[in-house]
């Protein structure tokens, strides 16, 4: 705290020493942050002001304005610090828990620690990077093929999901002060960004109208027009001929025009020198700075080619006034961040360095690695009554087996802090079974090219009672732009989605034995199982789930916890339902499009007690045009344990189409229910939420009917198959 008054005294200072007699406005408190800004700018001069539009920008010391580094990451907890902090689950995973209040709140808790951080810096006078409260988060691209090692940054498939998960992390980081923002959120990548990530540098995508408005832009739009995101990334690959970051639909009809974005644009590192370098658009690096300044970005994540902006200037290619547009946005996200008023003004600017891992903090993100822990199989053992899981505490023998069983590393994910304590699966297991004998062996690696020889091992395991294998794959095969090139993995992206033989052969292995089985998996993408649906009794995807992952695991597996995750995203059977990587339609992708029947469906997941759904009623059974109604369905816990239910809400068009989705979200609750109660559940189903985007890419609500349906799952035949509750529904008439 000391340290902002102790600068903001000398501004005051220096001014002063220089003849000032007057505060500058620029460090006036009582005066609005446009005329402040507006008088800061002023005051710079050419050479310092391109300096202001690097990541990482130089202190004025004639003004009294210190360094400050714009580049920060918080994916899932503040990451890249030298601090210990708390590491929730990877983004997929909180995705999977479908539960907006806690994600709100993880939200809440990240700025907290990234406050917490700021403000000690501050007092160290250390402005390095990842110090800042400028955080490039969150990742909202919709993923749309599941070999894109980056969608575990993602919130999944689904447009709405997206949008609401993301809007929840947005207002919980961004904070409720009406005069300071708490940490300024970043909405990236900006936009039609997913993967190939070997090609991202060259890529050019071209989609229809329809597949832009409809899938790719929506939770930008949301995120921009109502949460209020203070922050833009634009893309490092082409759209429509023209680089993401100097696209004249993208980034200045759409989002300076449509959506009167007033935020701070960021490049992606090094995208701005890719204008010339790879995509080849610009003869050197002053035309490409120019034209991205022109186009609205604003801070170039990079060290040189913003910094030609000089000569351009001087070559008449820009104009400082054009240049001071630029300026004027960074520094009054600067203002609304408090960075220029002293600490008895900011309330957040109190946060200590203590808060970093507090008990809160710990405690959510067990909260939300149990909630984002997905049932996907839960059956009888041969000759058994009841389902494998849960396991009881009173076995004897038990081994715990696999790459990701004592993996620390892989439950982090990529984008991540370091926690001072991270449980891992076997940790996990232990710490709840006291009295029982645990054998561990990791047994391979993730990926071989070698046949495996199991018979030692299987022989060592003759008096276990039950195995669980802890397998998947790792955020170090798949991830941004990685150096891998294994069997099924290449440079950061799958190339089949097939979970690696060897330890599909293990498992084969194991199921020989007789023994009961769990298949515990971490990944932050969907695997292809289909073996293992088939042949092992229960198996859980566990995602990358963060610090507290291997407690969640075990309180699901023994019982404390019934497992309520749903999927993000659609679980394929195999490669061949897949249109190629580089295609970038939405036609036979996702649970929207696919016309296949998927392994697992999206908005999927099982549980350890039973729900069911009736009674639903809607307000109206026909409406007009610019009508909404009210559906009300009635949800039992039918079941002998405590759970929660995630009741989600789709809407099927059954007018024809090629551009109609199949099915379509459009709301969704977290609802907690003891066993034999029932609660009613309202939506609100707006005109919005039943328009449909036409090939011209405009929203549009048709005369016809539609089919509303209320489910714990995607309402379709193989969700039943599975073992999810039938849908209840209904047809609605639109006049």
């Amino acid at each position: 705290m000391r340290k902002y008054f102790y600068l903001f005294v000398s501004f005051i200072f220096l001014y002063n020493m220089n003849g000032y007699t007057q505060t500058p406005k620029f460090m006036d408190p009582s005066l609005s942050i446009e005329t402040r800004v507006n008088d800061l700018v002023s005051r710079l001069k050419l050479d310092e002001k391109v300096n202001q539009m690097l990541n990482s920008t130089p202190g004025i010391p004639r003004l009294g304005i210190p360094p400050y580094d714009w580049w920060n990451e918080c994916l899932h907890g503040v990451a890249r610090t030298k601090y210990h902090t708390t590491s929730y689950p990877q983004a997929i995973g909180m995705a999977a828990t479908f539960d907006v209040n806690a994600m709100k709140k993880m939200g809440d808790f990240t700025s907290d620690e990234g406050r917490a951080i700021h403000n000690e810096s501050l007092r160290k006078k250390d402005y390095s990077r990842y110090t800042g409260l400028t955080y490039w988060t969150p990742n909202i691209n919709i993923f749309r093929d599941p070999r894109w090692g980056r969608g575990q940054e993602t919130y999944g498939e689904d447009p709405f999901l997206t949008s609401m998960i993301g809007t929840a992390f947005v207002e919980g980081l961004q904070g409720d002060d009406p005069k300071y923002l708490k940490a300024a959120a970043c909405a990236k990548h900006y936009a039609i960004h997913s993967g190939p990530e070997p090609s991202r540098h060259v890529f050019d995508v071209n989609v229809s109208s329809h597949d832009l408005w409809d899938t790719y832009l929506p939770a930008f739009r949301q995120l921009v027009v109502n949460a209020k995101v203070t922050g833009v990334m634009c893309a490092y690959n082409a759209y429509a001929g023209q680089p993401c970051c100097g696209n004249d639909k993208l980034m200045v009809d759409i989002l300076r025009n449509k959506w009167n974005f007033k935020g701070y644009v960021t490049s992606d590192c090094g995208a701005i020198d890719d204008f010339y370098e790879t995509h080849k658009m610009f003869p050197d690096a002053e035309s490409s700075a120019t034209d991205a300044v022109l186009h609205g970005t604003d801070v170039e994540c990079g060290n040189s080619t913003y910094k030609t902006l000089i000569q351009a200037v001087k070559d008449g290619k820009i104009t400082e006034k054009e240049i001071d547009v630029s300026l004027k946005r960074l520094f009054t996200i600067r203002f609304r961040l408090g960075m220029f008023d002293p600490a008895s003004m900011v309330k957040y600017a109190q946060i200590p360095i203590t808060n970093l891992e507090s008990k809160p903090h710990t405690e959510l993100a067990l909260k939300m690695a149990k909630e984002s822990i997905v049932l996907l199989r839960n059956v009888p053992m041969s000759g058994q009554k009841n389902n494998l899981l849960p396991l009881s505490k009173s076995i004897r023998r038990i081994a715990v087996l696999g790459p990701n069983a004592d993996n620390a590393n892989t439950q982090l994910g990529n984008y991540n802090g370091e926690p001072s304590v991270v449980t891992t699966v076997l940790q996990g297991i232990k710490s709840k079974l006291k009295n029982t004998d645990v054998f561990y062996s990791k047994v391979t690696d993730f990926v071989s090219t070698q046949p495996g020889d199991f018979s030692k091992l299987i022989n060592s395991l003759k008096d276990a009672d039950v195995i669980i294998y802890v397998g998947g794959i790792s955020p170090r095969l798949e991830g941004e732009e990685m150096k891998v090139s294994k069997p099924g993995f290449s440079g950061g992206d799958r190339t089949s989605i097939d979970l690696p033989a060897v330890q599909t052969d293990f498992l084969k292995a194991l199921k020989a034995t007789g023994k009961p089985i769990v298949f515990v998996m971490m990944t932050g993408s969907a695997l292809a199982i289909p073996w293992e649906e088939e042949n092992i009794p229960a198996i859980i995807n566990a995602w990358y789930g963060g610090e507290a992952a291997g407690t969640a695991v075990a309180d699901v597996l023994f019982g404390d916890y019934s497992p309520s995750g749903r999927l993000p995203v659609t679980f394929y059977k195999r490669d061949s339902d897949l249109p190629p990587f580089d295609d970038y339609s939405m036609q036979n992708r996702t649970y929207r499009y696919f016309k296949g029947a998927p392994l697992y469906p999206f908005g999927f997941g099982l549980s350890y007690t039973k729900f069911s759904y009736g009674n639903l009623k809607l307000s109206k059974s026909a409406i007009k045009k610019n009508e909404s109604i009210n559906a009300e369905v009635t949800v039992t816990n039918s079941g002998k344990m405590k759970g929660d239910e995630v009741v989600q809400l789709y809407l099927t068009h059954l007018e024809s189409g090629k551009d109609i989705p199949l099915y379509s979200l459009k709301g969704f609750k977290r609802i907690t229910l003891a066993p034999g109660v029932s609660q009613k559940v309202n939506f609100k189903i707006t005109p919005g939420m039943m328009e449909l985007v036409n090939e011209d890419g405009k929203s549009v609500l048709n005369s016809g009917k539609i089919k509303i349906s209320i489910a714990g799952s995607l309402p379709s035949e193989r969700s039943e198959e599975l073992g999810a509750a039938k849908p209840a529904e209904s047809i609605l008439s639109v006049e």
